[in-house]
C-alpha cells in the first residue's frame, strides 16, 4: 500500500484527497493546522456579519468518515525532508511515497510585518471573527462618544487592497452602514460612515474587463464607498493610516492587499520565484523531487505566458490533477501536462450587485449576482452548510438584516 501525505485541507488538498480516498491501494494522511476545511471566498461574509463561522467551515474528519484509508491529523508541519521522504510535524514524523503540498498562501505585508496588529488580514476564521468584532465595536464606540472627531474616526473604515476580497468586503460594509444598521442606533447615523478602498494600482479588479470594472465602481459608489486608486500606503498605526503625505484617522483598518507563499515552502529545498512560491514542472511535480507535488496558492505555474492566479478553481483543478497523476504513475499509464480550464471569474459588490466574466459572457447586476450565489452555494462543502447559507441569504435579502451581528470580545 502506497503512502500519500497531503499537507493542507484547502481546496487543493481536499480535492486531491477525494480522488484517492476510495482507492484501497493507497493510505492517505491529511495534515492540517485546523480541524476544518474553510470556504475562503465567503470569509468576508463572516467578517461583515452576513454569515456565522460554522456556515462556511466543515470538519475534515466528517468529510472522510466513510473512507477507512484516510487518516486526519491536526498538526503543524515544521519540516519536509525530500531526500528521505519524511514530513516532520510538531508531534510526529510521517513517511510517504508521494507528497502533495497544498498548504496555501498567507497574507503579504510587503516587509511591513508590524502593520498586522493594526490592519488584520482575512485568511482564516479567527481573522474574520476579529474583523467582525472591530467593525461592530467601531459603531458601539461611536455611539457612546461625545466628541465629533472621535466619532468620525470610529465611523471611518479603510480597506487596503482592491482585489475581489477588498471589493467584496467594502461592498458588504457599505450595505451594513446604508441598510442594516440605520435604525439600530440613537446617537449616530451609520449611513454617514466613510468607507475607503485603497488600491496601489491604477484600478481595482484588474483582471476583469474594463466595462465590468466601471460597473463595479458605480455599484461601490452607490453604497458610499470611496475608491482611492494609485494610492500607496506608507504607514499604518493604531488609529491612523498614511497614504503618501495624507493621514486618515480611523479605528478600523482591514488588509486585503495580496498574499505570498506559505512559509512551509522554505522548508523544502527546491526552486522558487521572488514571492517564495514553488516552481513546478508541467505535471506539478518538483524538479528535485519527482514524487512531491505542489498545488494551489503555494505554486508558481505559468500557462499561456502568465502565472495562474491564486483562485479556488485553480487549486481544485490542480489538486484533482496531482491525485490522478499519482494513480496513473502507479498503474504505469501515460499522462498529459496540467492545463487549467478557465471557467471565468466573479465578484459581488452587494445586494443584486455583482460582475461576472465567463469567457465571452460578460454580465453585471442581478443576473451576475444570482450566478455568484449559485456558484458559491454549489462549491460549499456539506448539504447542511448549503441549506443554512441559502436560508441566511434569503432572510437577509427579504428583511434587509444580517443575523450574525454578535461581538465576541476576547
Amino acid at each position: 500500500m502506497k503512502k500519500v501525505v497531503i499537507i493542507g485541507a484547502g481546496f487543493g488538498g481536499l480535492n486531491a484527497a477525494k480522488i484517492l480516498a476510495g482507492n484501497k491501494d493507497f493510505s492517505i494522511t491529511i495534515l492540517d493546522k485546523e480541524n476544518h476545511h474553510l470556504f475562503k471566498p465567503l470569509l468576508y461574509q463572516v467578517a461583515s456579519a452576513g454569515l456565522n463561522e460554522s456556515d462556511i467551515a466543515y470538519p475534515i474528519r466528517s468529510i472522510f468518515a466513510k473512507n477507512e484509508n484516510v487518516k486526519v491529523f491536526k498538526e503543524n508541519v515544521v519540516d519536509i525532508d525530500g531526500e528521505s521522504k519524511k514530513v516532520i510535524t510538531d508531534s510526529k514524523i510521517h513517511e510517504y511515497d508521494y507528497l502533495i503540498i497544498a498548504c496555501g498562501a498567507v497574507e503579504n505585508y510587503f516587509k511591513n510585518s508590524n502593520w498586522i496588529s493594526f490592519a488584520p488580514p482575512l485568511q482564516k476564521l479567527s481573522h474574520a471573527q476579529h474583523l467582525r468584532n472591530k467593525i461592530l465595536n467601531a459603531f458601539e464606540m461611536a455611539e457612546k462618544s461625545e466628541d465629533d472627531e472621535e466619532r468620525k474616526k470610529h465611523l471611518t473604515f479603510v480597506i487596503v487592497g482592491g482585489g475581489p476580497t477588498g471589493v467584496e468586503l467594502a461592498g458588504a460594509i457599505g450595505e451594513i452602514t446604508r441598510i442594516t444598521l440605520t435604525k439600530d442606533f440613537r446617537n449616530i447615523d451609520p449611513s454617514l460612515s466613510r468607507i475607503i478602498l485603497i488600491e496601489a494600482n491604477n484600478t481595482i479588479l484588474r483582471s476583469f474587463d474594463k466595462k465590468l470594472i466601471k460597473k463595479a465602481l458605480r455599484d461601490l459608489e452607490s453604497l458610499g464607498v470611496q475608491i482611492w486608486n494609485s494610492s500607496k500606503v506608507t504607514d499604518i498605526r493604531e488609529d491612523s493610516i498614511s497614504i503618501a503625505s495624507e493621514t486618515l484617522k480611523t479605528s478600523t483598518i482591514m488588509w486585503a492587499a495580496g498574499t505570498m507563499a506559505n512559509s512551509l515552502a522554505e522548508r523544502i529545498h527546491c526552486d522558487k520565484d521572488q514571492m517564495g512560491k514553488i516552481l513546478v514542472e508541467n505535471d506539478l511535480s518538483l524538479n528535485q523531487f519527482p514524487d512531491v507535488y505542489a498545488v494551489g496558492d503555494i505554486v508558481h505555474f505559468e500557462q499561456n505566458g502568465r502565472v495562474l492566479p491564486g483562485l479556488a478553481p485553480v487549486a481544485m483543478q490542480q489538486g484533482k490533477y496531482a491525485a490522478k497523476v499519482i494513480l496513473k504513475r502507479e498503474a504505469g499509464k501515460p499522462y498529459k501536462p496540467f492545463k487549467y480550464r478557465d471557467k471565468g471569474q466573479l465578484a459581488t459588490i452587494g445586494r443584486s450587485k455583482a460582475i461576472a466574466e465567463i469567457k465571452r459572457f460578460k454580465v453585471s447586476g442581478t443576473l451576475a449576482w444570482i450566478t455568484w450565489l449559485f456558484v458559491h452555494v454549489l462549491y460549499l462543502t456539506g448539504f447542511k452548510n448549503r441549506m443554512l447559507v441559502m436560508l441566511q441569504w434569503a432572510w437577509s435579502y427579504f428583511t434587509f438584516k444580517k443575523g450574525a451581528r454578535i461581538i465576541i470580545d476576547k
